[in-house]
């Protein structure tokens, strides 16, 4: 028999917070729209350039920097949202996982690009067309620049690529301050739209770097098929990008564990003096941001604090909800 139930109420309703976006939120939002900005320069460019000296493969190149734009333009979208939301009381655990929502959704975009690319490729072995390679190698050149330099303004050189480097703060439910300079980096706190929009422009050159190699190959040795051969290549290895995004972002909207260290502290930290976790949920919030929800059965006087003092200490508990439980005198030994 169990005496009676204490569920923690220490976060106030009035002042509690529920922000759970990236420390690098803001960086990571403006750049993407900066390579936004490049793309549609380029798209135009090559669009009014192929109209202009009537090319055919400018045009295509034009088109399909569009659709790169496009796919931009949901991470850069999700960013804003979360943002301009993140206080929004409709969202019960904040906005934190717009992003993973943004990333699956271009990973799906991905893979159908994936798709077409390899059905363009068979049609082009099974019903060979003339390739002008000259003005094809320049275009494919022009569009790997254009990857490689979108690519690194992605990326970044700040802290949100280097966590070893630099302390960061983090806030309990009570509002305490806690420094600290070991936070992990992985699929709990990895920044999965940024992700999948660099993931978006790397498989944008991959595939221009394949097939940069296939027309020089036709070129010097005249193997036509050599370019849609790698088109295919290209295509397999943005399927294999793809996937990890989808498994890895489908996992967080799921609610799957996203952190199996950081489980495994929480309940040793609980059960190490004999109390005993009878429910235990762990998910993610936002990159860097983790929920806990615990319900513990202790024989002694402890209260919630206690737990939370000492869950306090484990990182990246951003949200902790405890309901503690007594066992009565009669039913201990």
């Amino acid at each position: 028999m169990k005496g009676m139930i204490l569920t923690d109420t220490s976060a106030h309703l009035t002042s509690h917070k529920h922000i759970f976006l990236d420390d690098g939120h803001r960086s990571s939002e403006h750049r993407t729209w900066i390579v936004i900005v490049l793309c549609v320069v380029m798209m135009l460019a090559e669009t009014v350039g192929g109209l202009l000296f009537g090319s055919i493969a400018l045009i295509a190149e034009g088109l399909h920097m569009s659709t790169h734009a496009g796919a931009l333009l949901l991470a850069a979208l999700a960013y804003t949202y979360a943002r301009k939301y993140a206080d929004d009381p409709r969202f019960t655990f904040g906005t934190g996982k717009l992003g993973d929502l943004a990333a699956f959704t271009s990973a799906i975009a991905l893979v159908m690009i994936s798709a077409l690319i390899c059905y363009e490729a068979v049609n082009r072995i099974l019903s060979p067309v003339p390739i002008d390679l000259g003005e094809a190698i320049l275009i494919a050149c022009l569009g790997l620049v254009v990857n490689v330099i979108s690519a690194w303004l992605l990326s970044g050189d700040h802290h949100h690529s280097h966590p070893h480097d630099h302390a960061y703060e983090e806030r309990d439910d009570r509002g305490a301050s806690h420094h600290r300079h070991d936070r992990p980096r992985d699929t709990a706190h990895r920044d999965n739209n940024i992700r999948a929009a660099v993931i978006h422009v790397l498989a944008d050159a991959a595939v221009a770097v394949f097939v940069i190699v296939g027309l020089l190959l036709a070129r010097i040795f005249g193997w036509l098929w050599m370019d849609p051969v790698a088109g295919i290549i290209g295509a397999i290895v943005i399927a294999v990008w793809s996937y990890g995004l989808i498994r890895d972002t489908g996992a967080i909207l799921l609610d799957m564990v996203p952190d199996k260290d950081t489980a495994r502290k929480v309940r040793a930290a609980v059960e190490s003096e004999g109390d005993e976790l009878t429910d235990f949920h762990l998910w993610r919030l936002g990159p860097g941001h983790l929920g806990v929800i615990l319900s513990i059965v202790t024989a002694t006087d402890r209260d919630t604090d206690y737990y939370r003092a000492k869950l306090s200490r484990i990182p990246s508990v951003s949200h902790l909800t405890i309901e503690l439980s007594r066992k009565s005198q009669s039913s201990l030994p």
